[in-house]
């Protein structure tokens, strides 16, 4: 059940993060991008303001998001 949680807020968070940057992507990488910003975002809130809990991990997700999106922007496709 935790799987299945990660990938529907990764999957809003991604299309959130996706859309607010502009930034035009398929489902799948939208997808990728919203479960790998949720685990970055997630452990990072987690150390530093001990956020738990369904909401904590939506914006530690979309939080993550942004900053994937920022870090691919910045030293991806050159």
């Amino acid at each position: 059940m935790q799987v299945i949680a990660l990938i529907i807020i990764g999957a809003a968070a991604g299309f959130i993060a996706t859309r607010a940057m502009k930034m035009e992507t398929d489902i799948p990488t939208t997808i990728a991008i919203g479960v790998i910003g949720a685990l970055i975002g997630g452990l990072v809130l987690r150390f530093l303001l001990a956020l738990t809990g369904a909401l904590g991990g939506f914006v530690g997700a979309l939080l993550g998001a942004f900053l994937l999106i920022w870090l691919w922007r910045q030293y991806g496709r050159r």
